[in-house]
């Protein structure tokens, strides 16, 4: 027995014959005619009742060329009125408006709690109100003691850094007398807020007999009421899933249901101005002194040549439904996963603050839990203001997201300044993070002599 769901299935019968990529109809069976194999019956969920705007003509031939004969201009069965906005032998009329480039919402089920959803981008669905339980902050360590960054440590990193970079002089780092080294910590505070936002629209895509989940399987669920699984915390990700029970069978809004379309090209007439002659379906040539007209041979004479987007139909599948003349709409929702994250940084030498952010230092403090407390208890009050305001900005920042996890931590990360003199001069330089990474902006020896620069 077959499935009801499968509104639409083309019956499966004999093999039928290939004209020009099109299959020929038999003087027994057409294409889009109601009770033949294809067509679904009528009554079924989610097909519009005959006459109404959108629907195919009852006794429409489909427009496909005669065995044996040459193909239509338009495409269009003769003896038919073309749809609306074409004329039979030519191009749409220049007066026409574009295509709609999406059904007509007007034309899709009315979903109970998808009410005013279209087409396209939709503006996010704020999560159901949930209450929070109570919290206690949690027990706090101290905080690590981080080593100290000596004189040769330093001149290593500097040494380093120099054979790094493209014509520095090794001279200064290696001659250089040190006059003090001043070592500090950097802290590096980061609030991530793991959220989850939700979004409807209407979706379609070709209708090619796969099952239908209409509103006749039971009513929708909600947006907030679908379960999905973030596949990790704290990572971006973004899903998109079918609402149950929200499909249903259109007629293609392109093609009117007929599964293709005049081809623009050639303007439905099969073919177009050949570009060897201009159209003249004569060439020149020069021979003996003079200029002889020949016949041109890539048209034959006739100025045109067959159309190669529609080879010589005049029309073309249509790209909307796949030249299936019907559409699977239903209501698409998107899950997208965000991780909002924020820093903070602290620090008192004239090292840029951004440099902080990409080197490696002593995890002090972390937590993650559903809501984080703010820090209290660290010794910078800075860290602590910052963690504050982060933390209070972030529980109200995202109203149309579900909060889902929360972390929090701060690094501490060694900087030292170096001072020292070359010829009598004073420089300085820093060694900041586990990886002894140097900034030396005044480095004195940046460009070595006798260097070319092609």
């Amino acid at each position: 027995m077959a499935d009801p769901r499968m509104v639409g299935v083309q019956v499966q019968g004999q093999p039928q014959q290939q004209y020009g990529g099109y299959p020929q109809p038999s003087p027994q069976q057409s294409y889009g005619q109601q009770g033949q194999p294809g067509y679904p019956p009528q009554g079924q969920p989610g097909y519009p009742p005959q006459g109404q705007p959108g629907y195919p003509p009852q006794a429409q031939q489909g427009g496909y060329p005669a065995p044996g004969g040459t193909p239509p201009q338009v495409g269009f069965a003769p003896g038919q009125p073309p749809p609306e906005g074409y004329q039979q032998g030519g191009a749409p009329p220049a007066a026409a408006g574009p295509e709609p480039s999406a059904p007509s919402v007007d034309k899709m089920d009315s979903i109970s709690g998808y009410e005013g959803v279209g087409f396209g981008s939709a503006p996010p669905l704020p999560p159901p109100s949930y209450e929070e339980a109570q919290r206690q902050p949690p027990e706090r360590s101290s905080l690590p003691q981080l080593p100290g960054i000596t004189e040769e440590d330093a001149r290593e990193a500097l040494g380093q850094y120099v054979a790094e970079q493209c014509c520095y002089g090794k001279s200064p780092a290696q001659e250089l007398k040190f006059t003090d080294i001043v070592p500090s910590s950097a802290f590096h505070y980061t609030l991530e807020t793991f959220a989850e936002g939700r979004s409807t629209a209407w979706a379609y895509e070709p209708f090619k007999g796969q099952p239908i989940d209409g509103p006749m399987n039971g009513p929708a669920p909600g947006p907030w009421d679908i379960q999905a699984q973030a596949p990790a915390m704290f990572q971006n990700f973004t899903q998109q899933v079918e609402v149950p029970h929200t499909a249903s069978v259109k007629p293609c809004h392109t093609c009117l249901g007929l599964g293709r379309k005049p081809c623009h090209h050639c303007h439905a007439t099969g073919t177009s101005h050949c570009h060897h002659c201009h159209g003249s379906g004569r060439t020149t040539v020069y021979e003996d002194g003079h200029h002889h007209h020949r016949c041109c041979t890539w048209c034959h004479g006739s100025g045109r040549r067959q159309c190669h987007q529609c080879h010589g139909l005049g029309q073309i599948p249509c790209p909307t439904c796949g030249a299936q003349g019907q559409l699977k709409c239903y209501i698409k929702l998107t899950i997208k996963w965000i991780n909002h994250v924020e820093d903070h940084i602290v620090e008192r030498t004239a090292l840029p603050d951004e440099l902080i952010r990409g080197v490696s230092g002593q995890v002090a403090f972390k937590e993650e839990y559903p809501r984080v407390w703010p820090i209290n208890h660290f010794p910078e009050a800075e860290i602590n203001n910052a963690s504050q305001n982060l933390v209070q900005r972030h529980s109200t920042a995202y109203p149309t997201e579900r909060l889902i996890m929360q972390r929090h931590q701060v690094r501490i990360i060694p900087v030292a300044e170096a001072t020292y003199n070359w010829k009598d001069q004073p420089y300085n330089f820093f060694v900041y993070g586990f990886e002894h990474k140097v900034h030396a902006p005044d480095y004195p020896q940046k460009c070595c002599w006798g260097c070319n620069i092609l």
